[in-house]
């Protein structure tokens, strides 16, 4: 039997985004007088966890300071929720449940002043500022409806001959099962008194109405429908496929994007682009798009289309407007096909001058002074893949090329084309191989060699033999930081006498995500995300940060671009002391600290984060903590202004 819905106890969402919003409306005390009610928690905790609330020093809600306070748990509120229907406009639940940051509830709701009639969370949605699960399930147990998740089901093909998938689509809904004598049916909008309706019309009986994502809902009809007319025309025209690969490299390109991820699951083919580090969703096609597409990539790739279990790796070069456009294909076998990952190595317009990559004053006053200047020896740039090692490779190279200066590349690819420079590419199918080339390197008389990456012993080894004979090295390195970059060399048997005498530099680094200048708002750090950083509340307790709140111009990510974190370890005479020493990283990083104003991975973002370029959220998302930071003030001192 449908459950029953009293109006005058549950908000409608068309309603409640109309409604009220703050969090005064009083929904964390009403969600409290239910846990009291249902004997989770005394009305002694609840008069203290109010005390404590009104003494904070930042604004927090109800329910946060009762979960703090260890007297009750997110999900004993959320189980009380569903127990209890609960009529409080959708906005302030959200926010007291910790779903929604006021400011942007403010946002959301300026936003919805301007387009009148839109639902307060479709707005959220759309606007990047929650996500459709969470709404889904915070309007499941505000309204009673359970929350249904229509993938994991497999509806009787009987429910579909009374009427076509599309009817279904046009409603937004699905039915899923029988229970008893009644169907479960999912709604986008349960409240849509019209659209319930008409589906208990269609089938004649009685329906138990549900709640789920509109995306879900629309996954499982596409389903449906492709099992029922067995192909699709994009599958049956070789063209459009052929167009379609060539359009989907063309809009990752435009975007500027790094990566492109073609994904099989259970019930879709799923597509999404690396921009800025994250990955985003741009579009769901049918399963059935699966053998063509991956096919056709696999051909431009020149790898074997008829091999599907096997990993490969190919290469494309793609003609992209007038210019060839350099992509790594790499494909790999899962349960559900091939997953196919295209990596876009050249897309890029310009060289970086090696003043503007992001370093503070002073580190790039000691990288160019004491390691690009250096008459011989070797720089490594060191970090994790997707960091931006190449861009600070490349740029330290065009600041050396000079007429007089001769400098040559062994790269796997050639990402940046330099005029002045010999560069090489690697090919092992024409056995041009990165050992061949770098024996070569050294006969062609070089003042500078740059070495794209030390894979292994050998190449390691003859960065150092060339520094020792009078060049300079430029080479990337993947470890976590600069002490990990010398560690490793020593893993990689090189005796410590000899790093010591041929490093004179390694440059740590990460990309974190720009906020957003036009929407970025002040965030004072809670004492937990304080600790997180590595302070004590009290050490730290007026640090400021930045947090973007979205905007038209960065569509409502609250982030525009990116930037660079870096850390620079020059060698001097007690740092290569340490090193023959062998002493530990935790030694080597306090004597470099000490004696060589080494600026950590975890400061210098600090640094940037309280300057109000990037956010507490991307440090803790991409920096190492490995040590404990300095004070802000002190951190001023070392690194200047930006």
């Amino acid at each position: 039997m449908e459950h029953s819905l009293d109006q005058d106890q549950k908000a409608t969402p068309a309603a409640v985004a109309q409604s009220g919003n703050g969090t005064e409306s009083g929904a964390g005390q009403r969600i409290a007088d239910l846990l009291v009610k249902a004997g989770h928690i005394t009305a002694e905790q609840l008069q203290y966890a109010t005390r404590v609330q009104s003494k904070l020093p930042t604004a927090r809600t109800l329910i946060s300071v009762l979960q703090e306070l260890h007297f009750v748990t997110a999900e004993l509120v959320r189980d009380t929720l569903r127990a209890n229907a609960l009529s409080v406009p959708l906005g302030a639940l959200l926010v007291e449940l910790g779903y929604l940051h006021e400011s942007d509830l403010k946002t959301a709701l300026a936003l919805q002043a301007e387009k009148p009639g839109r639902k307060l969370g479709q707005i959220l949605i759309e606007a990047h500022l929650l996500k459709e699960d969470d709404l889904v399930d915070v309007l499941s147990f505000q309204l009673g409806f359970e929350h249904l998740s229509p993938p994991a089901f497999r509806p009787d093909p009987e429910f579909f001959r009374l009427a076509p998938v599309i009817w279904f689509r046009k409603r937004e809904c699905i039915p899923l099962e029988r229970r008893d004598s009644a169907i479960l049916v999912a709604f986008a909008d349960p409240m849509d008194r019209r659209q319930v309706d008409s589906v208990r019309k269609l089938f004649g009986t009685d329906i138990i109405v549900g709640i789920a994502r509109s995306e879900e809902i629309h996954q499982t009809l596409n389903r449906i429908e492709d099992a029922r007319t067995r192909h699709t025309s994009l599958q049956a025209n070789e063209s459009l496929i052929v167009q379609f690969v060539n359009d989907l490299i063309t809009d990752a390109a435009d975007a500027d994007v790094s990566d492109i991820h073609i994904e099989p699951a259970k019930d879709h083919l799923g597509i999404r682009f690396r921009k800025d580090g994250v990955l985003l969703k741009h579009k769901e096609l049918a399963l059935d798009m699966v053998p063509p597409l991956t096919s056709r990539i696999k051909i431009m790739a020149s790898v074997d289309i008829a091999e599907k279990r096997r990993h490969q790796d190919g290469r494309i070069l793609f003609e992209y407007r007038g210019n060839p456009l350099d992509i790594r294909v790499s494909s790999y076998g899962t349960i559900y096909g091939e997953a196919i990952v295209m990596r876009l190595l050249n897309n890029r317009n310009q060289l970086f001058d090696i003043r503007d990559i992001g370093m503070a004053p002073r580190i790039s006053d000691r990288y160019v002074e004491d390691a690009l200047d250096s008459p011989s020896g070797v720089v490594i740039i060191t970090g994790p893949t997707g960091s931006g090692k190449t861009t600070t490779l490349y740029a330290s190279v065009q600041y050396l090329n000079k007429p007089e200066t001769s400098i040559i590349t062994a790269e796997d690819p050639v990402e940046y084309v330099i005029d002045g420079i010999s560069q090489c590419s690697i090919n092992p199918k024409i056995n041009v191989t990165f050992e061949d080339t770098l024996k070569h390197m050294v006969r062609q008389d070089p003042d500078v060699m740059v070495i794209g990456e030390i894979r292994d012993q050998f190449s390691a080894e003859t960065a150092i033999q060339a520094a020792l004979t009078g060049h300079k090295v430029l080479t990337t390195f993947h470890t976590e930081d600069s002490i990990g970059g010398l560690l490793r060399l020593l893993n990689m048997n090189i005796e410590a006498f000899l790093i010591s005498s041929t490093v004179i530099s390694v440059l740590a680094q990460r990309l974190v995500r720009r906020l957003c200048q036009h929407c970025a708002e002040d965030q004072h750090l809670t004492p937990q995300q304080i600790r997180r950083l590595g302070y004590e509340p009290r050490e730290a307790h007026d640090l400021i940060f930045k947090i973007g709140r979205g905007c038209s111009r960065c569509r409502y990510r609250g982030y525009s671009g990116r930037i660079a974190i870096f850390e620079l370890l020059v060698l001097n005479e007690v740092v290569k002391d340490a090193i023959i020493a062998r002493k530990t990283s935790y030694e080597i990083r306090r004597i470099s600290t000490e004696s060589t104003g080494l600026v950590t991975l975890l400061e210098d973002a600090i640094y940037k984060g309280a300057e109000g370029l990037t956010s507490f959220d991307e440090i803790i998302r991409q920096i190492p903590r490995l040590a404990k930071p300095r004070p802000i003030g002190e951190l001023r001192q070392h690194l200047g202004g930006i």
